[in-house]
């Protein structure tokens, strides 16, 4: 299974992105799938994912109304809408997914088995 994310760029402040994660390989179902981020120095972090089951999406508090997490079954692929982006916001972003339910949570990294290589966005102040 691969998942490549693509999309990123340089973008000025109140600006939008769209990331898009295609996921390829073998026949793949998986759990969630979701976005993190990790800023230079810093800790990878929890971006936004959903739930294939129901549809179910959830939020870092940080980007919660900026940023929309979405899916198109038909190709496989999940994208992060990203607005009014801030030089927070300034990141590699990953998209992941999660083959089954674990104790960790959609938040925790720990969750998540397959991981794209990272796309990298840049807001300028």
């Amino acid at each position: 299974v691969q998942l490549q994310a693509s999309g990123g760029g340089l973008v000025q402040t109140g600006g939008s992105l769209r990331l898009s994660c295609a996921v390829s390989g073998r026949t793949f179902s998986s759990y969630r799938m979701g976005w993190f981020r990790q800023a230079p120095g810093k800790e990878r972090e929890f971006v936004a994912a959903f739930r294939w089951s129901d549809g179910s999406t959830i939020y870092a508090d940080s980007v919660k109304g900026r940023f929309t997490i979405s899916r198109e079954n038909a190709k496989n692929a999940v994208y992060l809408q990203m607005n009014s982006l801030k030089p927070e916001d300034t990141a590699v972003y990953y998209c992941a997914a999660q083959r089954a339910r674990t104790t960790y949570g959609a938040y925790d990294q720990r969750s998540y088995d397959y991981w794209g290589q990272g796309t990298e966005v840049t807001v300028s102040s």
